[in-house]
């Protein structure tokens, strides 16, 4: 972001760089919509509650074309879940049932998978994201949300986004999920 400038609009400002942000962030700027995700990490390598990859999402990852590339980062197959019991292994999931060629769930660390979507949302020039991004304020005008305010490190400038739409699942006790409640 241009350091002299305070303000700027675009199309959708996704909040959370996480795995819906990114591929939200990656549909949007491929369909040409100006989007810029704001994540408050700088980078990705942190621990996750899942490394893994459901084969739905590899077969949208395929219906975008992405998936050869998804697959030559490592990763591990599962095809069955086992459980063990006194009574012995029972199979609580069992994907080699599901159509080929993702009748499995692939094992990633996400911090991978991320850096994935996050580079092939970059081949787009309408896709942005701007890394140790802290929101501020929600901004609304009447009763709709039309942006948010944001903050990055004291080397770049403060800085705040407004946009036509608003995307993000937040955490259900993170700052701008507490800011969009009626007071």
């Amino acid at each position: 972001m241009d350091s002299t400038k305070s303000e700027e609009t675009v199309d959708c400002v996704v909040v959370g760089g996480g795995p819906a942000g990114m591929m939200a962030g990656l549909l949007l700027a491929r369909q040409g919509v100006n989007v810029r995700v704001l994540e408050k990490h700088p980078d990705f390598l942190r621990d996750f509650r899942g490394d893994t990859i459901h084969p739905s999402t590899m077969k949208v990852m395929d219906e975008l074309g992405i998936v050869g590339r998804f697959l030559n980062i490592p990763h591990r197959r599962m095809k069955t879940v086992a459980v063990s019991a006194p009574d012995g292994e029972s199979v609580f999931a069992d994907f080699s049932l599901l159509p080929e060629p993702y009748n499995y769930v692939a094992f990633m660390p996400q911090w991978d998978f991320l850096d994935f979507l996050a580079e092939e949302a970059r081949a787009y020039p309408s896709f942005e994201l701007i890394r140790e991004a802290q929101v501020t304020e929600l901004l609304i005008k009447g009763n709709q949300a039309h942006g948010v305010r944001y903050t990055t490190p004291p080397w770049r400038a403060d800085a705040h986004g407004t946009a036509r739409y608003r995307s993000g699942r937040p955490p259900l006790h993170s700052t701008h999920t507490r800011m969009a409640r009626p007071r």
